[in-house]
């Protein structure tokens, strides 16, 4: 799983393996470890209590990052050929927090020493 985080915008990429495994267990957490002992995680989770809003919800801690979706978005990701859960979350400051949830392809150009046989054959090569 890749994150990528740039202002109030959180992008998660799943391969193929990976949203199997999330598909089975409802849950998918990556780690990064530093030298001085910290660990920053970032996690996905099917809300099964879900928010009764339906909603996509976001959790910071001193540890990572959680992004719960609740169980009926998640299936129609899972079951479909959608590409990703989309969702804009207010902010006390009145902007908002931008969540993208996405099956990861293939990039269009090949590039040296990346690995891309787990991910989505790309639409766009066909």
């Amino acid at each position: 799983m890749k994150i990528r985080i740039k202002g109030n915008s959180i992008r998660f990429r799943l391969t193929r393996s990976e949203v199997e495994r999330f598909d089975k267990q409802g849950r998918l957490e990556e780690k990064t470890s530093f030298p001085d002992g910290a660990v920053f995680s970032y996690a996905l989770n099917k809300s099964l209590d879900a928010n009764k809003e339906d909603k996509v919800a976001a959790i910071y801690s001193d540890r990572g990052i959680q992004l719960k979706i609740p169980d009926s978005v998640g299936e129609n990701w899972l079951r479909t050929e959608a590409i990703g859960i989309y969702a804009s979350i207010p902010l006390s400051n009145e902007d908002t927090l931008s969540i993208t949830i996405e099956k990861d392809f293939a990039c269009m150009n090949v590039r040296e020493g990346e690995d891309e046989s787990n991910n989505y054959p790309n639409p766009n090569l066909k």
